[in-house]
């Protein structure tokens, strides 16, 4: 995130800049049935890859294998950037600021570190007592942190205090509760969206609410669509939802029509362009800015991009 400090004649106000992409699509828009291989396992390794595309389209993913974060400025595979991580990483969330700060979860789930871009060291920002298996800075640098073994979202206010803002800790199926939590989302309202694996689907947060909302899956009041241990969740520029079903290897989309199947619909897993296997990672799924799909293909050993077509599909 970023401050830009604009003037008026009356008053100065602060315009916020988000580091991550939320393209806007028009109705029905489509994407290529078959995906691209951006990094094959030679640079994801041999474990679970994650990824984050920040709003300059520069893309970063962790190999634990070599202990890096791998970084493609504009998208170009020739511009590849490494940093080495400190020896301790173990997990794989990571989630970039507009400023080029990386924060990643580490010391075998511990604690959450922060590279500062301005002088190229670690900090330990934030102690945690399970993995984080999503990560997010929202707007006003709050940092939070999904708990997949202690079925709780965590979120540490830039004051520095840190509060449970999801889940009891227990694991269930109440509307205040999680089961096994992995992807997060928060919008510029501050209202949080999670990916309760477990539960097999989407909840909301208001904004100081402990009692979520079934946006997407089991349990909805809505008619949705069916999710098996869902992983990731984005939001667009039109806060429409964009999960990564795991369970059943493909990735959803939604718009005023309601949800559809976008990529790997056949409705298996599989290694060929047009399938996935197992799509999940602490960090799952990202668009660059012009609305292009990068989704972890863990069991592939591989980052799949999925091109947005050209045109838009015309309403039925």
């Amino acid at each position: 995130m970023r401050k830009i400090v604009r003037k008026s004649f009356h008053f100065d106000f602060v315009v916020l800049t988000l580091s991550y992409n939320q393209p806007r699509f028009c109705l029905n828009t489509s994407w290529n049935s078959n995906a691209m291989t951006f990094a094959n396992r030679s640079f994801v390794g041999t474990y679970s890859p994650s990824i984050f595309v920040n709003s300059n389209n520069s893309i970063y993913i962790l190999n634990l294998d070599t202990t890096q974060i791998l970084i493609w400025q504009n998208e170009n595979h020739l511009n590849l950037t490494r940093i080495i991580l400190p020896s301790s990483l173990s997990s794989q969330s990571i989630f970039v600021t507009m400023n080029g700060d990386i924060y990643v979860n580490n010391e075998y789930g511990s604690r959450v570190d922060k590279w500062i871009r301005e002088n190229e060291t670690w900090i330990s920002v934030m102690n945690v007592t399970s993995y984080c298996f999503g990560l997010f800075v929202d707007i006003y640098e709050n940092l939070y942190c999904s708990m997949y073994d202690n079925h709780r979202v965590d979120k540490k206010w830039s004051n520095g205090t840190t509060t449970i803002v999801a889940g009891t800790g227990v694991q269930g199926s109440q509307s205040d509760m999680l089961n096994h939590p992995w992807g997060i989302f928060v919008d510029i309202n501050l209202d949080l969206y999670v990916a309760d694996s477990g539960n097999n689907r989407i909840q909301l947060f208001r904004l100081n609410q402990r009692n979520g909302i079934t946006v997407a899956g089991k349990t909805s009041t809505k008619l949705t669509i069916e999710l098996v241990n869902p992983s990731g969740i984005v939001l667009d520029g039109n806060q429409y939802l964009f999960i990564v079903d795991r369970g059943n290897h493909r990735i959803i989309g939604s718009d005023e029509n309601g949800f559809r199947c976008i990529f790997g619909c056949s409705g298996g897993e599989g290694s060929t362009n047009g399938t996935l296997s197992y799509p999940a990672a602490m960090s799952a799924m990202s668009f660059d800015s012009y609305g292009n799909i990068y989704v972890a293909d863990r069991d592939n050993n591989r980052i799949q991009k999925i091109v947005k077509n050209n045109f838009c599909g015309k309403k039925p």
